[in-house]
């Protein structure tokens, strides 16, 4: 009895578990409850082994999709189509080579074609369709045609592919390649090699510092014959030795003879202090066209020396950035040449000038120029009437003191915040303050000519802050 059924193609339901079967009934055993097939197909794809056999317990639903006469006697009215198993697409082989071969493989088996069914996927099912009952619809057979490329370039339908999703991470980190490269080049160098790479690797560089190494920098540029008490070092490193009160003099003269006249170095050191004045006085916060009622005042206290002519030079170029200034004279009959020049070029700015202490503002006062003694007083002999009240009122001022070139030991009576040295320092005190040293554009043959090898150290600055050398 349960012979009759051999050869029967059934669509076979067993639930969720074990999903649909398609396939050629090949055996059916009554007393084992059991159905085998052949050609299977499940959840519409082929199933790799020859036969399977279901028990009968699972089978939820069953289905003759043809039976032993129907396919043996296929005639006009009726046409069994059969999809075949994709083909895969080989290296070498384009999509077109493997379109023609997917159909010449369906036209040599029979002239039948692919189909839809609601139930079924197209190209994993075998499917019965009535050629009289329904002719495929223009849309159907788009769907046929993409559903073909799709099988001939992938090898298998991409709704597979796109039923599971790619785990991007999990993938990556299964490939260490640091690791990878470092097991490589441990195994090709040797140990002292690798140690040097290694360093070499791991070294970090400043955005000042040469990536290419260079000879190591010589910090001693600069050798006087004479060297003083003191030793100084810029922000760089550089020393710089102190000189001689008679190597200074011979320095300025030596200057002069070559044509850097005392006129050029006292216009150059009236510039330098007024650069440094300006930043003292707040820059462009404190300077502002906007904020003219906060505008500064600046008091020049000035001796009869080159020193005063600096304080001059220096006050009458501020008056150009719109500085208020004050000049004090602290001896009007026995001023050099330089600072009457000064003087003259000064009145022209229609700023102050003042002779008496006594008249000299007590409020709002933003900065001092102190230039009252020159590099070779140490204590004031002269006119000690008018200099005392005036260091006196420099002190009780409290504002900042800018001295121009002072003596070694400091201003008397006057407590000094900053200085501005020319050319090379003497072996100054604690008592001038914070040191800062002024390019003045000596050329090097005249250092060379008093004895002194030279190497600038301005750099790209043409004022550089000097620091005592403890080491």
């Amino acid at each position: 009895m349960a012979e009759k059924w051999i050869g029967y193609t059934v669509s076979i339901d067993c639930g969720d578990t074990l999903g649909k079967y398609q396939g050629q009934i090949c055996h059916v055993d009554g007393k084992d409850q059991t159905l085998t097939l052949r050609k299977a197909f499940r959840n519409g794809v082929p199933d790799p082994s020859t036969e399977v056999t279901l028990r009968a317990i699972d089978i939820k639903s069953l289905k003759i999709i043809s039976a032993v006469d129907d396919v043996e006697s296929l005639g006009s009215s009726q046409s069994v189509v059969t999809v075949t198993k994709p083909i895969a697409k080989r290296p070498g082989r384009s999509m077109s080579e493997s379109l023609a071969t997917t159909k010449a493989s369906q036209l040599r088996e029979s002239p039948r074609k692919l189909a839809d069914d609601s139930g079924i996927r197209q190209n994993t099912a075998l499917i019965t369709v009535n050629e009289g009952s329904r002719t495929p619809s223009k849309k159907d057979r788009a769907r046929q045609k993409m559903s073909e490329r799709d099988e001939a370039c992938f090898g298998s339908s991409v709704d597979n592919i796109l039923g599971h999703e790619f785990d991007f991470e999990k993938n990556l980190a299964l490939f260490n390649k640091k690791a990878i490269y470092d097991e490589i080049n441990a195994s090709q160098r040797p140990d002292v090699i690798r140690q040097a790479d290694f360093a070499k690797r791991n070294q970090k560089y400043r955005h000042y510092e040469n990536v290419i190494e260079s000879s190591p920098a010589s910090y001693r540029q600069i050798i006087v014959p004479a060297p003083g008490l003191a030793e100084y070092v810029t922000d760089d490193g550089l020393v710089i030795p102190s000189i001689s009160l008679e190597l200074r003099c011979d320095l300025l003269r030596a200057a002069e003879e070559r044509g850097l006249t005392a006129e050029r170095q006292i216009e150059l050191m009236g510039r330098a202090a007024t650069e440094m004045a300006l930043q003292l006085l707040g820059g462009g916060h404190r300077l502002n066209p906007h904020n003219v009622h906060q505008w500064p005042t600046v008091v020049a206290l000035c001796g009869p020396h080159r020193q005063g002519a600096y304080a001059i030079s220096c006050a009458r170029q501020l008056a150009s950035h719109g500085v208020k200034t004050v000049v004090f004279l602290l001896d009007q009959l026995n001023m050099v040449p330089e600072v009457r020049t000064e003087l003259q070029l000064y009145k022209f700015t229609g700023n102050t000038i003042l002779t008496n202490t006594e008249d000299l503002p007590s409020l709002a006062i933003d900065l001092i120029i102190l230039a009252l003694l020159d590099e070779q007083s140490s204590t004031p002999e002269r006119n000690f009437v008018n200099y005392m009240p005036a260091a006196m009122w420099a002190n009780e001022c409290r504002a900042p003191v800018l001295a121009l070139d002072p003596p070694a030991g400091g201003t008397a009576f006057v407590d000094t915040k900053f200085s501005l040295l020319p050319f090379l320092p003497l072996a100054h005190s604690s008592n001038n303050g914070k040191l800062y040293l002024c390019n003045l554009g000596c050329p090097q043959q005249v250092f060379e000519e008093i004895g002194i090898k030279y190497t600038s150290p301005f750099g790209p600055k043409f004022v550089i802050p000097l620091h005592v050398n403890d080491t």
